[in-house]
Order: structure tokens, then C-alpha cells, then sequence
């Protein structure tokens, strides 16, 4: 009784009340009290345009009718007191099923949403780029796609500490209506604005299980690969790729992707690329199977190679790294007219793009990397180096490192043996030459240090190989080396316990 006296009060007024800072907070609390219609009848009044404000445009009578629904609602949406409420009133959709009575009454609440979908629709850039509508069609796409974000908290009463991580949001089962609108709004999103674009990721990335795998067979499938190929909407198809890696969605995702890859490749759009390489190598519950599937004509691997023309004849294949790397087909990478024969000419490594080092780093989490290994392999000494001291290269180097057994960086740190102090005397390369001293054997490090040592004046001189003698002790390996590989051996132990404790 008392929710319906203060909301009848408040009718006439709802827009004004709305806008009011207590009258905001005074709504917001009411709302959840209020029944179906009475949220309905009160977003309803909010979407309104007042006659004073129809008036203004004579002109323009007949297009100021169609679209008096987007101004009212964006006036209010876009309001720093009202944009709160309508957020409120849109949560409520969540309970239309929760009684018969709720549900009978959630037709004027089910029209107002699609009526608030509508006005998006058509000025998107002005709700999207503005601080508190944004915020309005955030809560707007969670309702359409069947989830419930809980509110807003407000900063101007955040505790010192800062607030608190925000809960996940609470599937409900959506009207039939809002399948179809999300896919609409959705689409007019992820094409107009960059803004609306980082919208629908944010919106991807807090999807459920059961919720992406209906936004993907909803709204998505079947449409993956143009949405991959837009300037704009191929983002939200990365952030896609990344929250369905964990789930069986994920395989659809990338078949439909993968029947579009050189396509893809064509447009430049590598982060997509990039994207489904990480997500295969983070999905466990898929990675015997592509493993399975690397060298036969089914996956990533095979389809890359294809795209670069490495695929045939076989030994093009230990040329795939540099290829990668550079993101260039064999015949422009080695100067090749024709795409026959198998005699690799001596190309020096020479080019690396960021998202070449991006995609080899993802590739290097597979686990049968014997095509990458045994391609790193067949690079020469000062191919090495030269990757080393790259920017974007050292990080592959590195990332190649990490991920190989004892034997295999053994054999990766003795094709660099020759090479050590041009590397610590590059900015890259000494952050990589640490790196690769933090997990190297004992016999390594003493490798490494043995090459390092006679070159005392030049590395003590380098503002970066300083940092490197420093680090490594040189000084010690030079007057007390028995010393020295007592406390690398210790050192070693430690790391072997910690990791052992770790796994």
C-alpha cells in the first residue's frame, strides 16, 4: 500500500522525481517493492517527451513523433541522478517469472525495454559516449541477453580501502522478444562506435556458461566471420574467442572462424588470429585433440600453414618461424617466384612484426611444438642474436625458453654460445639473457658465464650489460669460481623446491 501511494504520488512527476538526487535514491529503493506494472508504468512516463520539448520542432513534426521515445528516453538515461533509476527499473525484468502474477503483469515493463532498446538504436553514439547512458545500456544489453548485473555502487561513498570486486551477474530466463532485440542492438552496436564496441565486449567477457552459448546460437552463429572481418566488431568477437575457451561452445566458435581464416588474415585483423591461437592453447579439455589434428588438415596450425605457403613441399616447413614472425608468404619472405621446389635460400632474419611475436608466443604453448622447435633450429647463430635483440622478438625467444625441457633449452642456449655479449649489450637482449639465466641449469649458467667473463671491460662499460655482470656474479666467477657454483647450485635447488611446491 505504501509503495503504490508514494508511486501515485510520483506519477505526472516520475521524470523530475527521477532526475532529483533524493528523489533518485528514493526510486531506486522502491522500485524492487513495486510491482511489474507499476516499474512498467513508471519507465514508461521516463521514456516520455514532454509537450513543451515537442513543440520546439514544427518542422519536423512527423519525425519528432517516431523518435520522441529516444529523446525522453535519453534524457533520462543519460542523467546523473536518472540514468541510476532506469538501470532499476530495467533489473526488475528478472522477476517476471518468479509468480504467475508477476508474469502477467510484465507485458507494459517487457514493452518499455524493447521501447528503450529502440532509442539506443537509434542515436547509439549519444548514449554510448556519454559517462551515465553508457552505463544504462550496459544494464539494457544484460537484461536482453538474460542476465542481471547488481547495481552500481556509488564512488562518492566508496570506502578508503577502494570498492569492493563487483559479483557476478545472475542468469534468468529472457522474454522471447529480447532474443531478437539483443541481436539487433548488438549488431547496430559492435558496427557503429568504438565505444559500443568495448560495451559488448565487457558484456562477452561477464557471460556465463549458459549465456554465451545462447548469445552465440541466438545471435552470433553464422555470422562470426563478417563480424571478424568489420573494423570495429571484430574485438568483440576476440573477447568471444577468450570467454568461450573453457567451454564446449568454444570448438563451434572456432570451426566457424577457422572456414574464414585467410580471409581474416587478408584484412589485417590478427588479433582475432592471435586470439584463437591463446584460446587453444589455454583450453586444456581441447588440446589432445589438437594436437591431434595439427599436421592433418583440420586446425590452426595447418590452416596458418596454408596461409603462408609453407604447407608444401615438407622442407618449407623449417621455415615456418620466420615466416610467422614476419607474417609473410614464403614467396615474398624468400624472393620466391615459384611455389615449387625445396631449396630455402639464405634469408637473414630481418623482419618482426608485434603481432607475429604475439602469434608464435601463443603457438609456443601448444604442446607438440616440434614444428616451431625444430624451424628455431634450422635459424642461424646471428639469426638468434638478431631475435634476441629485437623488441618483439625477444619475447618469442624467451617464450620458447620457458616452455622447454632442460634438453631442449640446452640446445636453444648452445646455438646462442658465440653470441652472449652482443646480447647483453642490447636493452631486449639482456632482459632476455636474465630471463633465461632465472631458469637455466647450473651447467648453463656456467656456460653462459664462462663466454661472459673474458668480455669484463666491455660488459662493466655497457649501460646495459652492467646490470647483467652485476646480476650474475661475474666478479665471483672470475676469483672464487668454486664458491660461486656453490651458491648457483643452492640457488638452484631453492627454485627446483619452490617449483615442485607450486605444481
Amino acid at each position: 500500500m505504501f509503495v503504490e501511494n508514494v508511486l501515485a504520488e510520483v506519477k505526472g512527476k516520475a521524470k523530475l522525481v527521477a532526475m532529483d538526487k533524493t528523489g533518485s535514491v528514493t526510486l531506486q529503493q522502491l522500485l524492487p517493492l513495486a510491482s511489474l506494472d507499476q516499474v512498467g508504468a513508471v519507465l514508461a512516463e521516463l521514456g516520455a517527451v514532454e509537450k513543451e520539448e515537442k513543440k520546439k520542432k514544427k518542422k519536423k513534426e512527423e519525425e519528432e513523433e517516431e523518435s520522441s521515445e529516444a529523446v525522453g528516453f535519453k534524457a533520462v538515461s543519460c542523467d546523473r541522478c536518472g540514468g541510476h533509476v532506469v538501470e532499476s527499473a530495467l533489473r526488475q525484468m528478472s522477476r517476471w517469472t518468479d509468480s504467475p502474477e508477476e508474469e502477467s503483469e510484465a507485458g507494459v515493463l517487457e514493452t518499455q525495454v524493447l521501447a528503450l532498446s529502440d532509442a539506443v538504436r537509434r542515436e547509439p553514439v549519444d548514449f554510448i559516449r556519454h559517462t551515465h547512458g553508457s552505463h544504462a545500456v550496459r544494464t539494457l544489453l544484460h537484461v536482453l541477453a538474460g542476465c542481471v548485473a547488481p547495481p552500481r555502487a556509488d564512488t562518492r561513498t566508496a570506502k578508503p580501502s577502494g570498492p569492493s570486486p563487483p559479483a557476478p551477474p545472475a542468469d534468468y530466463e529472457a522474454p522471447v522478444s529480447f532474443w531478437y532485440e539483443f541481436r539487433s542492438l548488438s549488431e547496430v552496436l559492435m558496427a557503429n562506435d568504438q565505444a559500443s564496441s568495448r560495451l559488448l565486449e565487457v558484456v562477452f567477457q561477464l557471460s556465463s556458461k549458459p549465456l554465451l552459448r545462447l548469445l552465440y546460437r541466438n545471435h552470433l552463429r553464422g555470422h562470426l566471420v563478417d563480424l571478424a572481418l568489420h573494423k570495429i566488431a571484430n574485438f568483440p568477437v576476440q573477447r568471444l574467442v577468450a570467454a568461450s575457451a573453457n567451454h564446449k561452445v568454444f570448438s563451434k566458435v572456432f570451426d566457424e572462424l577457422n572456414e574464414g581464416l585467410e580471409a581474416i588474415l587478408a584484412a589485417g585483423h590478427m588479433g582475432v588470429i592471435i586470439q584463437l591461437a591463446d584460446s587453444c592453447a589455454q583450453s586444456g579439455e581441447r588440446q589432445a585433440e589438437l594436437t591431434q589434428h595439427l599436421l592433418r588438415r583440420t586446425w590452426l596450425f595447418y590452416s596458418l600453414k596454408q596461409a603462408f605457403h609453407c604447407e608444401e613441399p615438407a622442407a618449407r616447413q623449417a621455415c615456418c618461424l620466420p615466416l610467422f614472425l614476419s607474417l609473410l608468404t614464403y614467396e615474398v619472405y624468400y624472393h620466391s617466384e615459384t611455389a615449387g621446389g625445396d631449396v630455402k635460400p639464405e634469408v637473414p632474419l630481418s623482419s618482426v612484426c608485434y603481432h607475429g611475436s604475439r602469434l608464435v608466443q601463443a603457438l609456443a604453448r601448444f604442446r607438440d611444438r616440434s614444428l616451431l622447435m625444430g624451424s628455431l633450429r634450422a635459424l642461424t647463430p646471428g639469426d638468434l642474436a638478431a631475435l634476441a635483440a629485437d623488441p618483439a622478438g625477444s619475447h618469442v625467444l624467451q617464450a620458447l625458453l620457458a616452455v622447454s625441457s632442460d634438453k631442449g633449452r640446452g640446445k636453444i642456449l648452445r646455438r646462442l654460445e658465440g653470441q652472449y655479449v652482443q646480447i647483453a649489450c642490447s636493452r631486449t637482449g639482456s632482459r632476455l639473457l636474465e630471463a633465461a639465466w632465472n631458469i637455466a641449469s647450473v651447467s648453463q649458467r656456467e656456460s653462459i658465464a664462462g663466454e661472459l667473463a673474458p668480455s669484463e671491460a666491455r660488459l662493466r662499460s655497457d649501460q646495459f650489460a652492467r646490470h647483467v655482470w652485476a646480476k650474475f656474479a661475474l666478479s665471483h666467477f672470475v676469483s672464487r669460481r668454486p664458491r660461486w657454483k656453490e651458491i648457483q647450485t643452492g640457488e638452484s635447488k631453492k627454485r627446483k623446491l619452490f617449483n615442485d611446491i607450486l605444481a
